[in-house]
Order: structure tokens, then C-alpha cells, then sequence
């Protein structure tokens, strides 16, 4: 296996099909054995159509960053500008809405720097704050994103298919440390 890291990319349109396949696959990766398989599957189709992705790619508030290793996707990011949260302190906040490493790649150095790149753009955009939610019953990426200096500031309803769940909303400030 070659040693060469990961390259990181700002995604376009003509990503959107490779993107909906990995997205749909990370996330069912990640999610399905802890939830019913009818509401993955209403979530998978509805999150992580072609189309829903080559809309969102084209969102001018919207950058997806993509990882790939010789070619192959193993991660990627999507930020969000114009989208606060009543519970997020901020003048700019910036939403990390999506954030997904292939499991065959994690505890492999492609976190720590995709997060680096999320940061960079949001820092482009002029944002104060970077923010997400994450699912409270998903401790991994909860410690992950401790330590890349999110805390926790409240909580949110995410809906997969028809069950409402709750997820913990964190805040990183951005800029000087």
C-alpha cells in the first residue's frame, strides 16, 4: 500500500454520482445497525440522492471537500455559510454539516487534516464559529471532534426516515488560537 497521504478537493457537479454512492455507503456503514432498516433506507434516499447531491455540489453557499487516495474517495466534508443555530454563539457561525471517513481508512491520518481544510474554508467565508450535530449515541465521533476543540452547547432533533432522534450540537471557535 503506498504511503502517499490522501489528496484533498474541492468537489464539483460532475462529482455528484461518485459522491452519492460513497455518501449513501459511509453513512449506512456507520448507522445501520443501530437503526431500523426502513428508516435508513427513507433517510439514504432522500439524503444522498444524485440529484440532491449535484444541487447541493452547486450551492454557491456550500463547498464539499473531497479525500481520495489513488483515485479512490475515502472521505469527505461538506460545510454550509448562512446556517446558525440558536444555541451556537457566533457572529459568522459556519455548519459543518457533513463529516465521513471511509471505516477502512479511519486511524489512518485522514481526519485531523480534512478537518484542517473545513476550517480553512470557513475561515475564507469570514466565520467566527464552526458548528455541527452529531448523533449523542455516536461517542467515537463525539471524542473525535473534542479533540479538534468542539464543545458541546446543546442539542437538536435529527430525523432518519420517521424516527426523531437527538443529536448533541457543537462549536469550535475559528481564527486565532
Amino acid at each position: 500500500m503506498s504511503t502517499t497521504l490522501p489528496a484533498i478537493r474541492i468537489a464539483s457537479a460532475v462529482d455528484a454520482a461518485t459522491l452519492s454512492v460513497f455518501a449513501r455507503r459511509v453513512f449506512h456503514d456507520t448507522f445501520a445497525a443501530d437503526n431500523d432498516p426502513a428508516d435508513m433506507a427513507l433517510y439514504l434516499d432522500y439524503a444522498f440522492s444524485e440529484s440532491k447531491q449535484r444541487g447541493e455540489l452547486a450551492d454557491p453557499a456550500r463547498v464539499c471537500l473531497l479525500v481520495e487516495h489513488e483515485g479512490v474517495l475515502v472521505a469527505y466534508a461538506s460545510v454550509f455559510r448562512g446556517s446558525g443555530n440558536e444555541q451556537v454563539t457566533a457572529g459568522h457561525p459556519v455548519e459543518l454539516e457533513r463529516f465521513y471517513v471511509d471505516g477502512a481508512w479511519h486511524g489512518r491520518g485522514v481526519a485531523a487534516p480534512l478537518m484542517a481544510a473545513v476550517r480553512e474554508v470557513a475561515l475564507e467565508w469570514g466565520g467566527d464559529a464552526l458548528w455541527l450535530g452529531v448523533w449523542e449515541r455516536n461517542p467515537k465521533a463525539i471524542r473525535f471532534y473534542e479533540k479538534q476543540g468542539f464543545e458541546r452547547v446543546g442539542a437538536q432533533t435529527f430525523t432518519l426516515g420517521a424516527d426523531v432522534q437527538r443529536d448533541a450540537v457543537m462549536r469550535a471557535p475559528l481564527g486565532a488560537a
